[in-house]
């Protein structure tokens, strides 16, 4: 989940000289709550980089506000204007109390309709297909022109035949077909776990560990693909011993990071695959007698509210599930129905969030 964003106040900060100290992407990563790669993407219009609307407006605001010494703000594209997509808006997702991202996703799309006066109609189908289609139809009657579907679970779905057979645009969120039937968007779960183990092997580490989702999920799969990938990038051969598989419970957490300690050569830094599971490998380590980020370093993902509470505050990578719904509300705009058209996948970054459990690691 993306933070609000609170508009920084110009730095005032003097070196010797009284001269005005030099403002750095690194401030403005620091007060837009995001990476320093996010900023520089962001102020150099980085091709083939997809930065959430959101997060493009919040770097160039901290950056004016800050007073970023750049040449000017114009070559900066704004972010397109919210589309008018009047009427009522369908939204069904699987499942919405296992874990906050949904609700952040509506309320990505509500605010993104709201000013156009949309209604959004929320339901859940709790994956059962008859009573799935029963909600569909309701919708429609209710008058959605428009239906947005998620999964809660990133992953390629077969899309039941009723979604084929609607005459309102529908658009798939987290989720895809094979047959690309339909606009969808989902993270960039490999570039993500890349990101986050390439922030560590510019830290300095080397023994990197890894602990896991459960492996068939398509996010845990991506997730440690982009974190092989980053290994291979930097010349580091890869230890299985350091990947330890878990749930994304903090339960799994801890037992993965006490098995982690107990290698002969143990990591300096452990990526966790999400925040729950950070939260268990903080404990651990807590419980051996180490202190983060000096003695051990640990990465979460998702940037659950949680992450800004522990001690110290969690590294993390922001799951776009906001920025994805809406995406959902501006392809609506765009989007005319036709059964006979293919639509690309699209993938939202999942940017790194530099708080203050990573460091390099003890000489």
């Amino acid at each position: 989940m993306e933070e609000a964003f609170t508009k920084p106040k110009r730095s005032r900060s003097r070196t010797r000289g009284d001269t005005p100290r030099r403002v750095t992407m690194t401030d403005i990563a620091q007060a837009a709550n995001c990476s320093q790669a996010t900023v520089s993407f962001v102020l150099n219009r980085t091709p083939g980089i997809k930065i959430s609307a959101q997060t493009r407006e919040r770097v160039i605001e901290a950056a004016r506000a800050l007073g970023y010494a750049a040449p000017n703000f114009a070559h900066v594209e704004p972010a397109p204007a919210r589309p008018r997509v009047d009427g009522v808006i369908g939204f069904v997702v699987d499942q919405l109390a296992t874990s906050p991202e949904a609700v952040v996703a509506i309320e990505g799309a509500r605010q993104a309709s709201w000013n156009a006066g949309n209604v959004i109609l929320v339901a859940q189908t709790l994956f059962d297909p008859v009573m799935g289609e029963r909600t569909v139809r309701a919708l429609v009657e209710q008058g959605a022109s428009a239906l947005i579907y998620m999964a809660i679970f990133t992953r390629e779905i077969e899309a039941p035949p009723y979604l084929y057979d609607l005459d309102i645009p529908v658009i798939l969120l987290n989720c895809y077909t094979a047959d690309h039937a339909f606009p969808a968007v989902i993270p960039s779960e490999i570039a993500g776990g890349q990101g986050a183990t390439r922030h560590l092997v510019a830290l300095g580490h080397r023994r990197i560990a890894c602990i896991t989702g459960e492996p068939w999920m398509q996010a845990a799969q991506d997730r440690l693909k982009g974190y092989r990938r980053a290994l291979a990038t930097a010349d580091i051969p890869f230890d299985p011993s350091l990947v330890i598989e878990g749930d994304w419970s903090a339960s799994a957490g801890y037992a993965a990071t006490t098995k982690l300690l107990k290698l002969k050569e143990r990591p300096t830094a452990i990526f966790c695959q999400n925040d729950r599971t950070a939260i268990g490998c903080y404990e651990a380590l807590k419980e051996a007698g180490l202190s983060i980020p000096r003695e051990m370093s640990v990465l979460g993902y998702d940037d659950e509210e949680i992450s800004r509470h522990l001690h110290p505050q969690l590294t993390t990578s922001i799951l776009p599930h906001r920025a994805m719904g809406q995406w959902c509300i501006e392809q609506l705009d765009a989007h005319t129905h036709d059964k006979s058209k293919r639509y690309p996948i699209t993938k939202l970054e999942c940017p790194l969030v530099e708080r203050f459990s990573s460091g390099p690691p003890l000489k």
